[in-house]
């Protein structure tokens, strides 16, 4: 996975509730049996008028937010069904942090496992930092990971928490085979010990 350590982008503000995977990838884009083209099917319905024209008025198809690389979003982001797709497209289009009160749970493990850094503050400071990049001249904002800070245009800097592990396996850009990888002379010298102490299972 790509490491995750301080990274400067627009934030796209999409503050409704309880957008759900089917919002974020429509079913028509899990027939695939690789990860490939799922950049296509994000937010489809939303990006693409019925005649396939982006649609004007969705706020990705909009200056500054077309190339974001963070979503501020509303409460229980992701509900829904558990398609991991929905977590690929994101980032295959290019999105590095979702920042939100809430997040369905499943689809707080998919980011986890898949390189997606999600961001948990109350629901006013939710709301301050769509406000914020709301506005076409603050929407640049950055997110310095190992700092565990948010840096608005405006020079406000927010705090936030992150579990250890995933921080550290965010910054260090591993996944969980990555993450089991580098434990490898661990695995094997307790591998070492449990034969010798059991010659039977060998």
């Amino acid at each position: 996975m790509e490491p995750f350590t301080n990274v400067r982008g627009a934030a796209a503000p999409m503050l409704s509730a309880n957008i759900d995977t089917d919002v974020i990838m429509p079913k028509q884009f899990l027939k695939g049996i690789d990860r490939s083209g799922l950049d296509k099917g994000v937010f489809h319905d939303l990006r693409f008028l019925p005649d396939g024209r982006k649609n004007p008025d969705f706020v990705l198809n909009q200056a500054p937010w077309y190339d974001a690389k963070f979503l501020v979003v509303g409460p229980n982001f992701g509900c829904g069904s558990s398609r991991e797709h929905a977590v690929w497209g994101l980032r295959q289009l290019g999105i590095r942090a979702l920042i939100g009160s809430s997040f369905a749970g499943i689809f707080f493990d998919n980011c986890k496992r898949n390189g997606v850094l999600l961001i948990e503050l109350t629901q006013e400071q939710v709301g301050g930092v769509g406000k914020s990049v709301s506005e076409e001249d603050a929407a640049v904002i950055e997110i310095d990971l190992p700092a565990q800070k948010i840096s608005l245009a405006d020079g406000t800097t927010l705090d936030f928490a992150i579990d250890g592990l995933r921080k550290d396996a965010l910054v260090s850009g591993l996944d969980a085979i990555g993450g089991t990888l580098k434990l490898s002379d661990e695995i094997e010298q307790f591998e070492r010990r449990h034969f010798a102490a059991r010659p039977w299972l060998s």
